[in-house]
């Protein structure tokens, strides 16, 4: 696609640290593991923070929960659908597969504030006008927080929660978090790791349960495939979960709470994070393999280290959106950097480098897969990702993938105000309030369940 001008572990015993998988191993990365690993994980309590005699949390400033809040839309879906084949190389225990979507399709008529999937995930939470949560896709470990492990093809609304008004979700391999509307954070699925962050290691969190934290609220929220992030109100960063290659930015094995440098926001993925300050600089830490940390060489970071690249006046970051082994950057003129691999085979980017391709398009919203990118850009959607993809890109049967960011067919002159990817869907929501969009979002073709 031509570039557009612009107009004007536990805790306990030993702490060796779990082989590397390989690069290669991209259909393993959201299979579940055996339920006899789960029955061996450690269960035992380590309740590190006390709740006793806590008032009761008061609701966010208005103010700050206006920033929170992002233009909702209806829902459209294109992808792998059949949840409990996503990420698998074979059929087996599958009990129905149903046709991967190639092109956009409606999914349900409801309106939806935000929508979180994740590159390592298989499902998805969205969040309805009436700030509800509901869940779909995978469930092996109860990250749905339906208290089952049952698939759900449908969104389907999370009963645990439905007292409490939900600002943002975020999205795992097997587990989520949900950050309500007075900075309190409930988490739910796998927590082999303490990624769901409630004091102890108990394999399975069925049903969405307050996080184990006592201090300023809350106010983002983010998941890697087996650690979660919490950011507190005033700019403290909170990492729990599984240590591996350095993630957890901790500089030890711990798993559990503990405070960083302030930082005004972030978004991270596994194996790795990165994240941006107050002053628009980029830390990165974690697996380094493949420049995907940005500091022109492959080695893992224990703890937060600048990208020397954005700490130029005119290069500080605005936003910051991760994939499974690369990571994009857009900075504070709008051009868009790369760095890492979003390919199987190739040289990777080991340092920040602009896509060409997309110079002086108006960047809303990216979603990142596995190895697929989709952009929102100046009312049409873009999207690149070398074979094999699954429908996520949404640009036709026969052309399933593309190397290059190519315009999906159909989709121009439409507001795309939000963008979320799985590890080989896509969810968008689109802003009906807009004639045109109304008109073209009504055309779509429908993707129905059946009962």
């Amino acid at each position: 696609m031509s570039a557009k001008r612009k107009a004007g572990g536990n805790g306990n015993g030993s702490n060796k640290r779990r082989p590397k998988k390989k690069e290669s191993d991209y259909e393993d990365e959201v299979s579940e593991e055996s339920e006899e690993e789960a029955q061996t994980s450690s269960s035992q309590v380590e309740v590190l923070i006390p709740h006793d005699n806590m008032d009761p949390p008061s609701k966010l400033p208005d103010d700050l929960l206006a920033t929170m809040d992002k233009t909702p839309g209806h829902m459209l879906i294109s992808g792998m659908v059949t949840w409990d084949l996503t990420g698998k190389r074979d059929r087996k225990n599958v009990v129905k597969v149903r046709p991967n979507l190639y092109s956009f399709h409606r999914f349900t008529d409801e309106k939806y504030r935000f929508a979180a999937s994740g590159c390592a995930a298989a499902h998805t939470i969205l969040i309805n006008m009436d700030r509800k949560a509901l869940a779909f896709g995978r469930n092996p470990s109860g990250q749905l927080g339906l208290s089952d492990t049952k698939l759900c093809e449908k969104p389907t609304i999370i009963p645990t929660l439905e007292k409490f008004n939900i600002v943002q979700a975020a999205v795992g391999r097997h587990h989520s978090l949900f950050l309500t509307d007075t900075g309190t954070v409930f988490a739910c699925g796998d927590n082999k790791s303490g990624q769901c962050g409630v004091g102890n290691t108990t394999p399975v969190i069925a049903v969405p349960t307050l996080i184990n934290y006592r201090g300023p609220p809350i106010v983002r929220i983010g998941c890697g495939a087996e650690f979660s992030v919490i950011l507190d109100i005033k700019g403290n960063l909170h990492t729990f979960g599984l240590p591996e290659y350095g993630q957890l930015g901790h500089n030890t094995d711990a798993k559990y709470f503990v405070n960083a440098n302030k930082l005004s926001f972030h978004f991270e993925t596994s194996p790795k994070k990165v994240a941006i300050d107050s002053k628009k600089r980029v830390y990165s830490w974690g697996f380094g393999g493949f420049g995907r940390l940005g500091h022109a060489e492959p080695k893992d970071e224990m703890v937060p280290r600048l990208i020397k690249f954005f700490d130029v006046h005119g290069r500080g970051a605005r936003s910051v959106y991760c994939g499974a082994t690369f990571s994009l950057v857009v900075n504070e003129l709008g051009v868009l950097f790369l760095f890492g691999q979003n390919k199987k085979t190739g040289e990777a980017n080991m340092y920040p480098k602009p896509v060409q391709d997309l110079s002086g398009w108006n960047i809303t919203d990216i979603g990142c897969a596995n190895t697929s990118i989709v952009i929102s850009a100046d009312d049409t959607l873009i999207g690149w990702g070398a074979s094999p993809t699954y429908g996520e890109l949404g640009i036709g049967e026969f052309q399933k993938s593309s190397t290059v960011p190519k315009e999906v067919p159909k989709m121009d002159n439409m507001k795309i105000p939000q963008v979320t990817m799985g590890y080989s869907h896509t969810i968008i929501l689109v802003n009906t309030d807009h004639d045109g969009t109304k008109v073209k979002y009504e055309k779509m073709p429908q993707y129905a369940i059946d009962d």
